[in-house]
């Protein structure tokens, strides 16, 4: 009876710590997501990019080229599935855990393991691409004008953010875990976690080229509030 006692008094702090952590960790996320770093950012018509969201991911979506840059020539039209690139004028890019992205088609299809490594950091990363030849003209997309010194600061941030082999390229992850004809996956740097996810890679982004953003966000929704 003694024992059981301890052991029910030990579930229930924990049960009780693990409420109070994700209590904090939520009020953390609103409030650090409402302070805003780089309010006034100069004005510029150099460079358009956009951020994009499917509700829970955000993307930065960059020119696929222009004079400044060619991302074709690493993120390659022939590691997607496309029969046509005439149009791709947009490359959507998106970092996060890479046992999530090519293992986790649907949401039915979440493993318990999957999310335990994703949320502690135990996993490694990739880079997520995808071009487009249009994108939405509604609240999920945000077009967002830089001047080529910020986008030049942009690209630096992107690139660090993928490994390179020893020839300086980079790392494309052959897999049939694409999501469509359009995308496919290269390795990326650093692990993700519930501290550092998709959203908070993409708010970094923001700030690396002097745009507005938070504070700190884990979740889209404040990385958008800020382009209301």
């Amino acid at each position: 009876m003694r024992l059981l006692k301890k052991t029910l008094k030990y579930i229930g702090i924990f049960i009780a710590g693990f409420i109070a952590f994700v209590i904090i960790y939520l009020l953390s996320a609103y409030g650090l997501a409402k302070i805003a770093v780089n309010k006034n950012p100069q004005p510029s018509s150099d460079v358009t990019i956009y951020i994009l969201t499917n509700g829970v991911h955000t993307d930065i979506v960059v020119p696929s080229k222009n004079e400044q840059f060619d991302w074709t020539k690493e993120i390659c039209f022939a590691n997607t599935h496309l029969k046509d690139t005439a149009g791709m004028q947009y490359l959507g890019l998106g970092w996060g855990d890479k046992g999530f992205y090519l293992q986790t088609p649907t949401w039915a299809d979440l493993k318990f393991s999957v999310a335990f490594k994703a949320a502690f950091g135990l996993s490694t990363t990739a880079i997520h691409a995808t071009y487009h030849n249009r994108l939405p003209s509604d609240s999920t997309c945000k077009k967002i004008m830089i001047s080529k010194e910020e986008y030049s600061k942009l690209i630096n941030y992107i690139t660090n953010s993928l490994q390179h082999d020893a020839t300086g390229h980079v790392m494309h992850i052959v897999t049939n875990a694409n999501y469509g004809n359009s995308d496919a996956f290269y390795e990326a740097k650093g692990s993700y976690s519930m501290f550092h996810t998709c959203n908070t890679w993409a708010n970094n982004g923001l700030k690396s080229c002097d745009q507005r953003a938070c504070l700190w966000t884990p979740f889209d929704k404040g990385i958008f509030q800020k382009y209301e």
